[in-house]
């Protein structure tokens, strides 16, 4: 198994080589490494070849669930993405890695409340709010370093968003190897996070595509971690507590286009649903069911399965075939800085529900879709989360393996005569599970729904719904809780007490601290 290893004086290895897909290899400068923690040097430069990281200017990709941007914000309420359960903490921008690392240094001292990394904000809980310590935004060290064109592989700073390097790969042939719900989110957030798509099941978490990470621990070392390593292991998933990832080497996926060929169909109810998952995953490279869950007795479950894997160059209308690799993902008007209460009610949401699985064909296959419009629909409209008003609202996601449907049937029928109003829910299937010790995903099934917080009685009914997914030997996603109660934890994640025993080796003066830390007693 291979060992993490600690530097204070880093070597400069040489980067890989940039090529396109089709030309020669073009000689790359060699890619300056962090700077030494010893001796602070500026951020490093990237080598000859590779894409400074600017991040582009968006509407949407901001930093979401604190007011401002850069430099120090002093007693900032944080929240994540789903708006809820804000917490005061300071609010740092570092520009540089000895910068970050004094930060670190300074988390540690008596009476301080620790420090924890934060990326775009897109968490639905608190795992990256630190109530009365400090906050690292680590947008502002976006670099990419270098880009391997031919082999597909990408060394980047662990702020570069994915939206970042949809627009740098794409052109050259290459996409993410894994992406959730929404672009924005950085590269150390999906390690962190160890996000999941709509891929699993074929291609596991994000990080099984990681190469290799630069991890800043609390003894403010930078140490190279190698996948396979049990610092890796702890890291992914880990929700930022074993460190701050300043780098990463991931590989990426080759493709021939920026469009998906996508099958559609409808299914009539839950165990139809799961038939046809079951049936014929193994045959898309992606694959989500959006999920009725306010239909109820012979249609509860109901659901409109998409399907797809990227689209070759020859299937993609020959207008589009002068430019196959173009990414162009569409805007809409930002959602309202105000918005009524009670917006999305059991009759808003009904409607919808009953609109969108009418509407959706009953078969259909092979239709040419932008990437952006397969991947990230909600990312068209900037602060979409706004729509659920001032109260915010709970992402809740769980999943139980194989052999538990029953379990999964229950929990179900209970949402559906809960009449809890979620207009976006989406039932997945994961693939074999993921090394990371807090990993998310495990063989079986996952349902994720958004729910307003302000739902009446809604907390103890979720703490119900959280014994029945523990009764099932399930978990719920750490990366989008904020109300999961400790007791629970251990029986969810296995090896919990080695996570916990690694943290107390690691960092025994609880530089790394957060919301969720605290909860739950990470």
């Amino acid at each position: 198994m291979a060992a993490d290893r600690a530097r204070t004086t880093p070597p400069a290895p040489a980067a890989p080589p940039l090529t396109t897909p089709t030309g020669p290899a073009t000689p790359a400068v060699p890619a300056a490494a962090p700077s030494a923690i010893s001796a602070p040097d500026p951020h490093p430069v990237p080598a000859r070849g590779s894409t400074p990281d600017v991040t582009p200017a968006s509407p949407d990709n901001g930093h979401d669930g604190y007011e401002g941007h850069g430099g120090t914000l002093d007693a900032v309420p944080v929240t994540g993405w789903g708006r809820t359960a804000p917490t005061v903490a300071r609010v740092i921008r570092p520009r540089s890695y000895a910068e970050t690392a004094d930060l670190v240094r300074a988390g540690g001292t008596p009476g301080h409340r620790g420090t924890i990394a934060r990326g775009l904000g897109r968490a639905y809980g608190d795992a990256a709010q630190n109530a009365g310590g400090s906050v690292l935004d680590m947008t502002g060290l976006n670099r990419i370093h270098a880009i391997d064109a031919s082999g597909g592989t990408v060394l980047c700073d662990a702020g570069v968003s994915l939206h970042h390097l949809m627009e740098v790969l794409l052109p050259l042939g290459w996409f993410v190897p894994v992406t959730p719900g929404t672009r924005y989110v950085t590269v150390g957030g999906a390690i962190g996070a160890d996000i999941h798509g709509k891929n699993h099941h074929v291609s596991g978490s994000f990080s099984r595509h990681v190469l290799a990470l630069e991890l800043l621990t609390a003894d403010g070392e930078i140490r190279i971690v190698e996948r396979g390593s049990e610092l890796f292991d702890a890291t992914a998933g880990g929700m930022g507590l074993t460190g701050i990832i300043l780098t990463a080497t991931v590989q990426l996926l080759p493709v021939e286009t920026s469009f998906m060929s996508v099958d559609t169909e409808r299914a009539r109810d839950l165990d139809d649903l799961m038939a046809r998952l079951t049936a014929t995953d193994h045959c898309y490279r992606y694959s989500v069911a959006w999920i009725d869950l306010l239909a109820r007795g012979a249609s509860m479950g109901r659901s409109v399965l998409t399907r797809g894997d990227h689209a070759p160059l020859n299937a993609v209308p020959p207008r589009a075939r002068r430019a196959p690799l173009a990414f162009r993902p569409g805007q809409l008007p930002a959602a309202p800085a105000f918005v009524p209460e009670g917006l999305l009610g059991r009759t808003t949401v009904g409607l919808f529900n009953q609109l969108w699985y009418r509407k959706a064909p009953a078969s259909r296959v092979g239709e040419i879709q932008k990437l952006t419009t397969f991947f990230h629909p909600l990312d068209g409209v900037p602060h979409w989360n706004r729509i659920y008003g001032r109260s915010g609202f709970v992402q809740y996601q769980f999943a139980v393996g194989y052999g538990k449907e029953e379990a999964l049937r229950r929990i179900v029928q209970r949402i559906s005569e809960r009449r809890c109003p979620s207009f976006l829910a989406v039932l997945k299937r994961f693939g074999d599970g993921d090394p990371g010790w807090l990993s998310f995903p495990m063989p079986g099934w996952t349902l994720a729904l958004d729910i307003p917080a302000n739902m009446p009685g809604l907390g103890a009914f979720l703490d119900e719904l959280d014994e029945e997914v523990a009764a099932a030997d399930g978990r719920v996603y750490l990366a989008k809780d904020s109300r999961l109660r400790p007791e629970l934890l251990s029986a969810m994640y296995p090896r919990l007490d080695e996570f916990r025993a690694l943290r107390a080796r690691l960092d025994p003066h609880g530089v790394f601290r957060s919301d969720l830390s605290r909860r739950l007693g990470l």
